[in-house]
């Protein structure tokens, strides 16, 4: 039976904010249980804040990097677009409500808003850590990288399979042909190899 990771997630939440941010936190926090999810859940958010922990001497202001973890998918549908620059606002206001500092303010939102395209300058120590927590799920074991494109295919259930299936091998591919997946060293030691094997045998499956 799998644990629910709500109490963590408000934990950590807490330790950020503080106790009077708590209520904020459980809104935002339930963006993430919204029902249409099925990848961008809580599960990957506790995941993500788990790899930023375990990366956290590659940032320059942990606590910002954090932040935006919380905020990166706390706007997300299928049909949009601008899901990014959405969440991005969201991180302005809701921080700037609790008396957040402009300059950890802004932060936040540049970080959100490159999580986009992931693709953070060589020296972004902030956004390279945020990037490689983001997509440390490709460099899962078979069976939780499976269980990570269900969930993605589960997420776009109303899409036809000849329309998602050509979408979803492009932006594989688009991932695929970095020159890296991954920024910080340990990150690139970790999962570039097993990210790249499962992108290949993703593509594979799907254009076979």
């Amino acid at each position: 039976m799998r644990t629910d990771v709500g109490p963590d997630l408000m934990r950590r939440w807490v330790a950020l904010s503080g106790a009077a941010a708590e209520s904020v936190g459980a809104e935002l926090i339930a963006r993430y249980r919204e029902p249409h999810r099925r990848y961008h859940t809580v599960d990957h958010l506790a995941a993500m804040l788990s790899v930023i922990d375990d990366l956290a001497a590659d940032a320059d202001d942990i606590d910002a990097v954090r932040y935006a973890a919380f905020f990166h998918d706390a706007v997300y549908a299928v049909d949009r677009a601008d899901n990014e620059e959405l969440s991005a606002r969201l991180s302005e206001s809701t921080l700037a409500a609790l008396g957040a500092a402009a300059e950890l303010i802004g932060e936040v939102a540049r970080l959100v808003r490159l999580t986009a395209g992931h693709t953070p300058r060589p020296e972004d120590r902030n956004g390279g850590v945020l990037c490689d927590a983001d997509l440390a799920v490709l460099a899962a074991d078979e069976s939780g990288y499976d269980a990570y494109a269900a969930a993605v295919r589960a997420e776009y259930r109303q899409v036809p399979d000849e329309v998602f299936r050509p979408g979803r091998a492009a932006v594989l591919r688009g991932l695929a042909e970095q020159e890296r997946l991954f920024h910080t060293p340990t990150a690139r030691a970790r999962y570039e190899s097993a990210a790249r094997a499962n992108l290949a045998r993703e593509i594979a499956l799907l254009t076979g």
